[in-house]
């Protein structure tokens, strides 16, 4: 009789998640059947919840869905062959583990290059009908294919510290590290949820001098500071966008900052975040992820500036291991393993989402970061 588990599925925008089980696949020869302990809601599930984005399937698979992307867990069972992880470390089933959500096809000309966070084909919601069915982190298990990359946790970071690892963390890792920021540096950092607090850590931890950090809710804008942030802007306080600029370019002896990151999703804080930039700046840009996110520039601007817009989405796989390094050497200086500030089972995910969503809510939701658990 097959492995039975239970999953979260996904039909449509405005239809509640309905509670199904289903068949694990039997785990091929280098595969990895993961069971989740503890899955992420990310902004982008609260975008194809609400129906902003379509849900990534693959071409030609109808049917429901098993979203979350943003999960860890331990290894259920071990595939014949497997004896370590990507790094060479021993790996046994029992073991907690981080890996990345997506798959790179590694046969294309993105992938030839080394450039698998851009693999076109790196993305699919494969149709429960479909096996494996295990394609989702709002699950008992999850199936990682042949091949790919695994990476075992320290024993000394718990569940709720590694659910963002894979999503949140390593986003805004590897955005800064493509646009390298130097010691000394300003960064600034619109907006302070989980994305923005990450970001915050790790432009301190990069060697920034000064992070100034901007959101509206005063709660979060505290939560920066204790993650490093020299400088905070309340855009309740501070209304206008010139206002800000002028902040930022007073406290940079009105050069600007050197790299702006940008993880709201609004696009009238574009041209603010450029605005804030010195001559050859860099603009990070993290949080628009759905259609029709349209900004209007001045290009003339962009030139003469030689402002640097770097589009970042994915990342490549030893992203990783330097974030878990990163959450490891920073445990005692920033309180980066409290970013989840809610938790609910899995038969609760239904009240997960209401409670996450801030959109249409006076002042925004209180969830920083929400997590399901299996």
């Amino acid at each position: 009789m097959p492995l039975m588990g239970r999953a979260a599925v996904f039909e449509a925008p405005g239809k509640p998640f309905t509670l199904m089980e289903l068949p694990a696949p039997e785990v091929e020869p280098g595969g990895i059947l993961i069971k989740v302990t503890a899955a992420g809601i990310c902004g982008s599930d609260l975008h194809y919840w609400r129906g902003d984005n379509p849900v990534p399937v693959a071409v030609g698979e109808p049917g429901p869905v098993i979203p979350g992307h943003e999960f860890t867990g331990v290894v259920h069972t071990l595939g014949k062959g497997v004896k370590t992880d990507s790094l060479g470390r021993p790996l046994q089933e029992g073991d907690r583990v981080v890996f990345p959500y997506f798959f790179p096809c590694l046969r294309c000309y993105w992938c030839a290059r080394g450039e698998l966070h851009a693999c076109p084909y790196r993305v699919t919601r494969a149709s429960i009908k479909i096996y494996p069915y295990c394609h989702g982190g709002f699950a008992d298990y999850f199936y990682l294919r042949p091949g790919h990359w695994v990476f075992k946790a320290p024993r000394d970071l718990s569940d709720t510290a590694l659910t963002p690892v894979n999503c949140a963390l390593a986003q805004v890792l590897f955005g800064l590290h493509q646009a390298r920021p130097r010691f000394g540096d300003t960064v600034v950092v619109q907006g302070a949820g989980g994305l923005g607090l990450y970001a915050t850590a790790i432009a301190r931890d990069m060697g920034a001098e000064k992070v100034i950090v901007i959101d509206g809710q005063a709660p979060r804008l505290e939560m920066a500071k204790r993650c490093g942030a020299t400088h905070t802007i309340n855009i309740k306080e501070v209304t206008r966008p010139e206002e800000r600029i002028a902040i930022v370019r007073e406290l940079t002896d009105g050069r600007g900052a050197d790299v702006a990151v940008e993880v709201v999703g609004f696009p009238q804080v574009v041209n603010e975040g450029v605005a804030m930039l010195r001559r050859g700046g860099a603009y990070v840009e993290i949080g628009h992820i759905s259609p029709n996110s349209n900004v209007t520039l001045d290009m003339s601007y962009i030139v003469s500036r030689q402002i640097r817009i770097l589009g970042t989405m994915h990342y490549d796989p030893w992203v990783i291991p330097s974030a878990l390094d990163f959450l490891m050497r920073t445990r005692d200086r920033y309180p980066l393993t409290q970013v989840v500030s809610h938790t609910f089972p899995l038969e609760r995910i239904n009240e997960a989402f209401q409670q996450a969503e801030w959109l249409g809510r006076e002042g925004g939701s209180p969830v920083v970061r929400a997590i399901v658990t299996p």
